[in-house]
């Protein structure tokens, strides 16, 4: 017993006996080690400390005193999807808005440099004309519930709507477009693009000889009836589209009724001046290839909403189909026009490539989303390969159109409308589609896809020519449609407008038609002779 209790006395005796610090002595070490490393410290850092306690201290009690955060629930999935879909047409109805641009550029590069203001006012002022006809008029018709023929409903985008409530949830006068799970705001922007685009075409065709105020008043009855008509035949769940007639983009709806517009247009207004002569025709070169090419190239950009956006929802594989499909078209269309145009006219021309572009561009805007990729090129390239032969056709009958908007949208138009007929390759849960028309020609489906497509083509076509002829005739026997001799040689810029494109530049001299005013019967009053305009 008393070695365990030495032992523990010894051990005791270590721990209480050695020099441990107390916490105190501790402490005073701790605190003058801190005042000698302050004392090293410079004066500027010293002055700061005072002010680093304050934020310390300050952000201290900030987070004691804060608010305890509550949590929101988020979006739902069905709110998510609204929310994509709508972003996706609104960028869709922006580019396809966007290529106004584009035609404004390609029909003042085409013509000659004294009507360039007159074009460029055209290709401005007919966006702002079609958005105020197509949301007073137009889009009710369009869509707006009523007969199989047109629509009784919607004026001033009034009425009854739940969108974005889609199929049986839709309660409102639209429902040609509750199978859109977007806003109406969203739909009519959407749809607004592709009145304006209808409008636009006619512009080219009509260029150098057309009154201002003309192609205004024709613009606006264009977009606010005639368009809306046809268009609620196919889209508005009108007769044709009861009858299996398909247009997913609008080769029919949109191309062909503008291209029919046109011919009419051309047609009724007479060649320009100098156009056409002892039997041949007369080239009117363009001032400005180079503006020319970049509004194509536009273009071609504008109908990545032109085409994908006819999803009217964000839909990834459709959206990524559609957008191959049109871009195989046009370059299929761009090297098949050079090709056969350098074969044909002996050169490879620019303006019918550019026009071929724009030819395989139209001709797959109506089948985009039901035909397969091999398909989408043998249409562009067919496409590509018609307008050339239309520009010639049309010249050879006296049919002036100094940009070949007829050729592109009209020829081509109605070839996009006959593709779905032979190339769709029908509905299918695993395919490229499970709704939309039966197998085409090619694909099974035998010739009444076909000769479906071509009734209603030409459904459109005759409504149309119909419409616009009462229009063109009207406005000529009651304002006249064409401006005077001496205007057209002069120039529209200066005769009805006040003003040039490009004062300051030096000017090519244009000679052409100025003959045509020693004929007799033509008044050379007031005419100015061949200069440097």
């Amino acid at each position: 017993m008393q070695k365990v209790t030495r032992k523990k006395n010894i051990r005791n005796g270590r721990r209480s006996g050695s020099q441990q610090p107390t916490s105190a002595t501790r402490n005073s070490s701790f605190v003058k080690q801190i005042g000698q490393g302050i004392k090293g410290l410079n004066p500027s850092l010293r002055a700061c400390l005072p002010i680093a306690g304050f934020i310390v201290l300050a952000s201290g009690y900030a987070a004691v005193a804060q608010t305890p955060v509550v949590v929101v629930e988020g979006p739902t999935t069905a709110e998510l999807k609204v929310a994509l879909d709508t972003l996706w047409v609104a960028v869709a109805a922006f580019l396809v808005i966007f290529m106004n641009a584009g035609f404004g550029m390609l029909e003042t590069g085409m013509c000659r440099q004294k009507n360039a203001v007159n074009i460029l006012s055209k290709n401005l002022i007919v966006f702002a004309l079609a958005t105020l006809a197509f949301y007073v008029i137009g889009f009710g018709i369009m869509f707006g519930d009523g007969t199989p023929f047109f629509g009784l409903n919607g004026f001033l985008l009034s009425g009854a709507d739940n969108s974005p409530a889609r199929a049986e949830a839709y309660q409102g006068v639209f429902s040609s477009l509750n199978w859109a799970g977007v806003p109406l705001s969203a739909k009519f922007l959407f749809q607004l693009a592709f009145a304006g685009t209808a409008a636009t075409i006619v512009s080219g065709a009509v260029a150098e000889r057309i009154k201002f105020i003309d192609f205004l008043i024709f613009s606006l009855l264009l977009v606010g009836i005639a368009y809306p008509i046809t268009g609620h035949w196919i889209w508005g769940s009108g007769w044709l589209a009861g009858a299996g007639f398909w247009d997913f983009a609008g080769s029919t709806v949109v191309h062909s009724v503008g291209g029919w517009a046109a011919l009419m247009g051309a047609a009724i207004l007479g060649p320009r001046i100098g156009k056409y002569s002892d039997g041949r025709t007369n080239a009117i070169p363009p001032h400005n290839l180079s503006i020319a090419t970049l509004g194509c190239l536009i273009l071609w950009l504008g109908w990545f909403g032109f085409n994908p956006g006819s999803t009217m929802a964000a839909d990834a594989t459709a959206i990524g189909h559609i957008a191959l499909t049109t871009n195989l078209a046009a370059a299929a269309g761009a090297v098949t026009a050079c090709f056969v145009a350098w074969g044909y006219l002996g050169k490879p021309d620019l303006s019918m490539i550019i026009n071929g572009t724009l030819a395989g561009l139209v001709g797959i805007t109506a089948p985009c989303a039901w035909v397969n990729l091999p398909s989408a090129v043998i249409i562009g390239a067919i496409a590509g390969a018609l307008v050339v032969f239309a520009v010639t056709f049309f010249d050879k009958i006296r049919i002036d159109d100094p940009v070949g908007a007829i050729s592109v949208h009209l020829v081509c138009g109605i070839w996009g409308t006959l593709a779905v007929g032979i190339f769709a390759v029908g509905g299918s849960p695993d395919g490229i589609y499970a709704e939309g028309p039966n197998a085409g020609l090619l694909f099974g489906g035998g010739i009444t896809p076909l000769f479906t497509q071509l009734a209603g083509a030409l459904a459109v076509g005759g409504m149309t020519v119909l419409l616009s002829t009462i229009f063109w005739v009207a406005l000529k026997v009651t304002l006249g449609i064409r401006v005077s001799k001496e205007e057209e040689l002069e120039g529209l810029d200066i005769s009805e407008h006040g003003m040039e494109a490009y004062t300051g530049f030096a000017k090519e001299a244009d000679t052409i038609g100025y003959g045509e005013l020693d004929r007799p019967g033509i008044s050379t009053q007031g005419d100015m002779p061949p200069r440097a305009l």
